[in-house]
């Protein structure tokens, strides 16, 4: 599972011109999930992204999370997170989950959010939505599950 995360001041998702989803500060999450994912790994995947430090404190510097601002969730199913570019110069997604498997874990990943409490907005999956967003900082953080199973 792959997550790409960005604190933002604020982020909106669209769909055919009407907006679906909005949030003020907080993180915009893209999610990808591969075919060896599960829920265990999703529940990590809730705790690093909700526990990730990455709010300025006082001092200005990156030591708070998503629960200690009360920071807004907007999380978007992304499958181009899988995108193998090794070959050639068109990518491929064989790495990305099947439609079916990744919905349910993005699902599920929505529902373990929004059991923090803060406010939850999602994306529509498996649909052409047009994401707006103003990076704050700029901060942007690639979470990979892979790291945590070596």
């Amino acid at each position: 599972m792959r997550a790409l995360i960005q604190r933002v001041s604020e982020a909106s998702v669209s769909i055919q011109q009407e907006k679906i989803a909005q949030i003020s500060n907080g993180l915009l999450i893209f999610l990808g999930v591969t075919h060896n994912d599960n829920k265990d790994i999703a529940d990590k995947m809730v705790k690093k992204c909700l526990e990730l430090r990455i709010f300025e404190d006082e001092n200005g510097k990156m030591n708070l999370c998503a629960q200690d601002v009360s920071a807004d969730l907007l999380c978007v199913s992304q499958f181009t997170l899988y995108a193998d570019t090794k070959k050639g110069r068109r990518p491929n997604f064989i790495q990305a989950a099947g439609a079916e498997e990744a919905n349910a874990l993005y699902e599920y990943v929505c529902e373990q959010l929004k059991q923090s409490h803060l406010k939850v907005e999602t994306g529509r999956f498996q649909t052409d939505m047009k994401v707006s967003l103003v990076n704050d900082g700029p901060v942007t953080i690639m979470l990979d599950s892979e790291d945590w199973r070596k």
